[in-house]
């Protein structure tokens, strides 16, 4: 007489076990971030300094799953031609839709602005360049900023032909591997009232497709 009962426990948990499968891939999945040739298309072009890693870093990018655009400005200075490196990582962010690349006029979406120091180190073509301290909220544009911010940690390598730190961020919270492409578009040696030589060719600023998961930057 158990067996049968013991048939009709298994059956009900195999069709619960069915339904939440169905459920789950039913919820809709976070979007990837946009391709890092569309990450490179938003940036200006590359300046050539006379130091690899020094000098001002620029990236744009739009995560879909969240609505979010972000542009990135990273300062880094060499600490007496050593490997080590310090600056400051600022974060400038407003909520859209995948046409607003731009931030517009406020209309209740969230855009503010978030810097903090940083250091890190460059070495065998490696860089890492993270947060240290506390982080500031230097302005809140439009809608209401609620709750902490994590610090972002790049890491990545420095392709010297593209002029580019090809970066994926980890902030030890919602940013998990978020490949992140940076440009030098700034030297910090440039005399004052000079421009930074731009290069515009070589390097091509959208090599084959193939080679993006190169360095860390093809994954989520």
């Amino acid at each position: 007489m158990a067996r049968p009962r013991r048939a009709r426990i298994q059956s009900t948990l195999g069709g619960l076990a069915l339904g939440a499968f169905v459920v789950l891939s039913a919820m809709p999945r976070r979007a990837p971030a946009g391709t890092v040739a569309e990450q490179r298309a938003r940036l200006p072009p590359p300046a050539q300094c006379e130091d690899p890693v020094e000098g001002i870093w620029k990236s744009h990018d739009f995560r879909e799953w969240r609505r979010q655009w972000t542009i990135f400005t990273l300062e880094i200075h060499r600490i007496d031609g050593t490997p080590n490196l310090r600056g400051t990582i600022r974060n400038e962010s407003w909520r859209g839709d995948a046409n607003q690349s731009e931030p517009g006029a406020c209309e209740g979406e969230l855009r503010y602005d978030v810097s903090m120091d940083a250091e890190g180190r460059v070495e065998s073509g490696q860089i890492q360049f993270g947060g240290i301290g506390q982080w500031r909220l230097d302005a809140v544009l439009c809608g209401e900023f609620i709750g902490g911010y994590n610090l972002d940690n790049f890491t990545g390598p420095l392709d010297p032909e593209l002029l580019e730190f090809q970066s994926v961020n980890n902030d030890g919270g919602v940013s998990v591997n978020e490949p992140t492409v940076f440009r030098r578009i700034e030297c910090l040696d440039a005399p004052k009232g000079e421009e930074a030589k731009i290069v515009v060719q070589p390097p091509a600023f959208y090599p084959p497709e193939e080679g993006e998961g190169r360095g860390g930057c093809g994954g989520g």
